[in-house]
């Protein structure tokens, strides 16, 4: 079965250690980020998953439901935070900082 990717989703991994690595041909994706265990994470048949640096994750398919599904399952492993501006987002999507308490 040859799948010709379609649909890219990008992802972009920011913070202190925090790395990406697939292993058997893009089926299984491996997160470290700053937990005590490594996070694994199955990918669906329809999707294939990359990971051009350790920080950036590429999730490709011929189906857009699935890419943008395994997409946010990936992301909701460490959200990005808006104060400190770590975390796991989209390349393509901006996240507004948050401000934190100013002193007097």
């Amino acid at each position: 079965m040859s799948v010709e990717a379609k649909i890219f989703r990008f992802l972009k991994i920011v913070g202190v250690g925090f790395k990406a690595r697939t292993e058997a041909q893009g089926r299984q994706l491996f997160l470290k980020l700053g937990y005590s265990y490594e996070v694994q994470l199955d990918v669906p048949p329809v999707v294939r998953a990359f990971c051009f640096k350790p920080n950036v994750i590429c999730c490709t398919g011929i189906d857009k439901q699935c890419v943008h599904q395994f997409a946010a399952t990936v992301r909701n492993c460490k959200p990005p935070e808006v104060y400190k501006d770590k975390g796991i987002m989209y390349i393509d999507v901006v996240v507004k900082n948050k401000q934190g308490k100013k002193s007097k």
